[in-house]
């Protein structure tokens, strides 16, 4: 039997919504460790969000690739700002509070304004990406405006911005999995 497009392109939109969805639900778990585990180290809280925007980036990159994918050129820019930001944190986990809060302030501030952008693309679940793209916005800007604001609020901060960011991922990847029906 010979496929169409339109049924080649809904199977690969229905096919990766779990990658997606799972990677926001990892993002809520780290956003909820931070929250609870404030006072661990910087390095530590360095190093996890390191791994997690590097793994993030490397599976924006890999969904730029896929058809289905709308804005592709912006995914994949967000892909490897990500992956940029997070080898950055891994690398130098130390570098003090001031620098991993202008990274992760400034990685903040893209990804809410590619999330509450994208609101308005998604008929499916627009107050759930306009939502996580304000919070994330807000986190980034209020790290960024005071990067010397301590390890306790930028646990803070940082911990809102992951939720904020799971979130829209996980319905986007909802979203798909309902378009891919």
């Amino acid at each position: 039997m010979i496929e169409t497009v339109h049924e080649t392109e809904s199977s690969e939109t229905g096919s990766g919504w779990w990658l997606l969805f799972l990677v926001g639900l990892l993002s809520i778990v780290v956003g909820v460790i931070i929250l609870f585990k404030p006072g661990d180290s910087l390095e530590t809280l360095a190093v996890i969000a390191g791994i997690f925007l590097l793994v993030n980036g490397l599976l924006e990159l890999l969904a730029s690739f896929m058809r289905s994918t709308t804005d592709r050129g912006l995914v994949a820019l967000f892909g490897v700002i990500s992956a940029i930001v997070g080898v950055l944190l891994i690398r130098h986990p130390i570098g003090g509070v001031e620098f991993v809060a202008i990274l992760v302030g400034l990685w903040l501030i893209t990804v809410g304004i590619i999330r509450f952008a994208t609101a308005f693309d998604e008929y499916s679940h627009r107050f759930w990406h306009g939502l996580a793209g304000v919070l994330a916005t807000f986190a980034g800007i209020a790290i960024i405006v005071n990067p010397d604001i301590g390890y306790a609020t930028l646990a803070l901060l940082i911990g809102i911005g992951f939720i904020a960011n799971g979130i829209g991922m996980a319905a986007l990847g909802w979203g798909l999995r309902s378009a891919g029906r």
